[in-house]
């Protein structure tokens, strides 16, 4: 099951980079790859060097910085851009093609056999350089399905390590793409990855439902940065899978560190951590009502899925409010030493 058996993407210096108040310099990126590799990521996603000199320049950069991540870029499937990504020493190239009949008619105007025909070339090229290889679709919602099977069944049987189905609109739900990734895992064999936008809330349950369906990848960015919206959220992602399976998160990923990546790619893009952001929000761990605090005393799990020390982060008890119960009040009175008894509390 790819619950329990996934791989995180980490885009933050391909899709975060699209976002619109990010203009990361070469050392911030350094900074942000070494930060994501030691909270655990296992791949990490970089700009196209065909994009600029610079872009070509960073994916040297950080592929030289020996990771344990695997560093990869993202490409057109383009041979020009294929060739200009093996030399810049990566481990892997993500390749992609736009098939949906909007992307056909109004960007690159490319049939589905001239897609099939570039895909094998450059993929194979990839092959023959020893690097691992993904392809993608482009709004692939919004594609023809047998266009999309054809497709992903021509890359499979040429040896592609991965297949991706891309939300890139953000237009599907958990059901299309529970459906759709079920149907592509008894088509192909090699992995599939999910990428997300979410222009329309759903990027996590989205991402979820494709673990569930059989995909093995997910693409996330920290803070959910990116084109538009975004896409799918690291710290999101890691509180919906924690959730399912809390053990194995705290063995994959070093989840103190979270709270650092966050805020330091927030302080780089001029944004603040939201209030009730997944984890990291400031009243993710804060109970108010004397119904909750009284019961989050006795069991902290009556209404907290997430344990904070295991983020490095701790629970907060509002004591400074109408609707806040003696026992919050009672609680800090204990804390501060002071001797007062039930009714003087009350």
């Amino acid at each position: 099951m790819s619950l329990d058996n996934f791989a995180i993407i980490e885009s933050t210096l391909r899709e975060g980079e699209q976002f619109a108040n990010a203009f990361f310099s070469t050392d911030q990126k350094v900074e942000i790859a070494r930060l994501l590799d030691a909270f655990g990521v296992e791949y990490l996603e970089l700009t196209s060097p065909a994009a600029s000199p610079q872009s070509r320049d960073d994916c040297k950069r950080i592929a030289s910085l020996g990771l344990k991540a695997k560093i990869l870029t993202h490409t057109r499937c383009h041979m020009d851009d294929a060739k200009l990504a093996v030399d810049t020493g990566v481990d892997g190239i993500d390749v992609l093609f736009g098939t949906s009949s909007y992307l056909r008619e109004f960007s690159h105007g490319k049939d589905i056999p001239y897609i099939i025909e570039q895909a094998i070339q450059v993929i194979e090229y990839i092959k023959s350089q020893g690097l691992e290889v993904r392809f993608s679709s482009e709004d692939s919602f919004r594609s023809d399905l047998v266009d999309l099977l054809t497709v992903y069944r021509t890359v499979d049987k040429i040896g592609v390590n991965r297949v991706g189905i891309a939300d890139t609109v953000g237009v599907a739900n958990p059901r299309q793409v529970y459906d759709l990734v079920r149907t592509l895992r008894g088509v192909v064999h090699c992995d599939i990855e999910f990428h997300g936008h979410n222009d329309t809330g759903c990027a996590i349950a989205n991402s979820y439902c494709a673990l569930e369906a059989g995909a093995t990848h997910v693409d996330t960015s920290v803070l959910g940065i990116g084109e538009r919206n975004g896409i799918t959220p690291l710290g999101g992602l890691v509180a919906r899978m924690y959730a399912h399976n809390p053990e194995l998160i705290r063995q994959k990923y070093n989840l103190p560190l979270l709270r650092e990546v966050e805020n330091f790619v927030a302080d780089i893009v001029g944004v603040d951590v939201p209030f009730n952001n997944y984890i990291t929000g400031y009243t993710a761990f804060t109970h108010k009502a004397g119904i909750h605090a009284k019961a989050i005393l006795n069991n902290p799990s009556t209404y907290e899925i997430l344990k904070p020390e295991d983020f490095g982060l701790t629970r907060y008890l509002h004591i400074a409010h109408r609707l806040t119960g003696w026992n919050a009040i009672k609680h800090r009175a204990d804390q501060l030493q002071l001797d007062l008894t039930d009714d003087q509390v009350k």
